[in-house]
């Protein structure tokens, strides 16, 4: 995952209207967020309506039209063994957004309570916390998912499971930082000298200050997770044959690019325009609720 930092937001001090009414004004102004939102849209889109949207059973084996071009009949053409490449394409985008969505869902939630844990308890804890995470994060990403891989087989949980486990010390390390700043803030002594606990600091006070900035980081490192599963599924450790996968059809394409360029140009372009959806739309969202970042919110 790219290197991330703390971002900070401040408090709302209009109501939920206005701040949504400022948060629109703020995105039209950024047009690479406006595309980036445009093309997340898109993206889940097909995605959730993908059945009313395909023309032929993704899975199915047609004799006849392999490794045709693309026609009216194939909007993309077909695959090496006569499958409608579009319909492929438009269900394979379920998979790695299940994956984006399961892994960093997953990993956000593990990685917020072991942060909050390390920044608020006690300085044993804390350090024995680092350790875990440094651990974790000294492994190359690459050889831990084909260890892994290879001991739990190729499936859409092994890639789940992967992806939640090296993105969880970024997400902990981040909550960590942002509790400790909030840890020693004068508010938060206020709160303790009148009898406030721990467990009402933590939701109260704290867990709303750091959740807005790990969903931004959420939506920078989505592109990055498309990016691996497409990566795993291209070298055969992603989900199995027959279900239809963006990385599984650029491994079919690359099989036979000799005989036609569409199986690579069709599994290419919707990862690349999904990468560029999230990436620039992101970018937007940090570019708002950073105060470094933003010029007037």
């Amino acid at each position: 995952m790219a290197k991330v930092e703390a971002i900070h937001f401040e408090a709302n001090k209009g109501g939920n209207p206005r701040r949504l009414r400022t948060f629109l004004r703020q995105l039209r102004k950024n047009r690479l967020g406006v595309l980036g939102a445009v093309l997340v849209v898109l993206v889940f889109a097909s995605a959730i309506f993908a059945p009313l949207i395909i023309t032929y059973d993704p899975t199915r084996i047609m004799v006849g039209p392999r490794l045709a071009e693309p026609s009216l009949s194939f909007l993309l053409g077909t695959d090496q063994l006569g499958r409608d490449t579009f319909s492929r394409v438009i269900m394979g985008g379920r998979v790695p957004l299940l994956v984006a969505f399961a892994s960093l869902g997953s990993s956000l939630a593990v990685g917020l309570v072991l942060g909050l844990i390390a920044g608020f308890g006690p300085r044993w804890l804390d350090n024995l916390l680092l350790v875990l995470f440094d651990t974790i994060r000294s492994f190359p990403g690459i050889i831990f998912a084909l260890a892994v891989i290879g001991l739990l087989g190729p499936s859409l949980g092994s890639v789940i499971f992967v992806i939640a486990i090296t993105s969880m010390p970024i997400y902990a390390r981040v909550v960590r930082t942002q509790t400790e700043a909030l840890r020693n803030s004068e508010y938060i002594a206020a709160e303790r000298s009148m009898g406030a606990g721990t467990t009402r600091i933590l939701a109260v006070h704290v867990l709303p200050n750091v959740i807005g900035p790990l969903l931004i980081l959420v939506s920078m490192d989505v592109p990055a997770v498309i990016a691996v599963e497409a990566g795993l599924s291209f070298l055969g450790l992603g989900v199995r044959p027959p279900t239809p996968d963006w990385g599984a059809i650029l491994n079919d394409g690359y099989s036979y690019i000799n005989k036609t360029p569409w199986l690579v140009i069709a599994g290419g372009i919707p990862i690349v325009l999904a990468t560029l959806g999230f990436t620039f739309l992101g970018e937007a969202l940090r570019d708002m609720f950073d105060p470094k970042l933003r010029k007037d919110l």
